[in-house]
């Protein structure tokens, strides 16, 4: 196994671990660019099968992180990606738990959680951004988009699964008719 590549996925994923405020959505636009744009261990097309996987397996969303682990260096890789994904985050949150629970209440707490409630929209909307763009072939898509984010909000509760089946028949069907 190649240790450069192994390192890579840590010197890539690590930071990522531990900027995934507001959960893997919020990664997914560094992570594209960096496995996509900057690397090329996959392609655009690739990344977005990858993300589909990631969101219709069990598991937490940054499964796309350990995807994309295994792609590039088989199960070693796998393994190194979701390490280098989980470990860093983990052990803060972790750390930063004890010292946010003792100081529940105070002014600095108050501030700095309504202050990183923004940038963790930020980075979702980000997130979702990349992959539209990377989806987007024609209006079809860009359409659905929009549509099924507002379906999702009026049915929380319903599997991911339903909606990228639902997607995924209605651009068959424009397909077929030749759009």
């Amino acid at each position: 196994m190649n240790f450069d590549i192994l390192l890579k996925i840590v010197i890539i994923m690590a930071p990522l671990s531990l900027a995934a405020l507001g959960g893997a959505t919020s990664i997914y636009a560094p992570m594209q660019h960096h496995t996509v744009d900057v690397e090329q261990w996959v392609t655009a097309r690739e990344f977005l099968d990858l993300f589909a996987i990631a969101r219709v397996t069990p598991g937490p969303g940054s499964m796309l992180g350990t995807l994309i682990g295994w792609k590039v260096a088989g199960f070693t890789g796998a393994l190194v990606a979701s390490l280098a994904l989980y470990l860093p985050s983990s052990a803060l949150v972790f750390g930063v738990g004890h010292v946010w629970h003792r100081h529940r209440g105070k002014r600095w707490h108050t501030a700095l959680e309504n202050g990183l409630a923004p940038i963790g929209c930020g980075l979702l909307f980000a997130g979702v951004l990349t992959l539209s763009r990377v989806a987007a072939e024609g209006i079809v898509p860009l359409m659905l988009i929009p549509g099924v984010a507002a379906l999702m909000i009026v049915w929380p509760k319903l599997h991911p699964f339903i909606f990228l089946l639902g997607g995924g028949l209605i651009c068959y069907a424009v397909y077929l008719a030749g759009f």
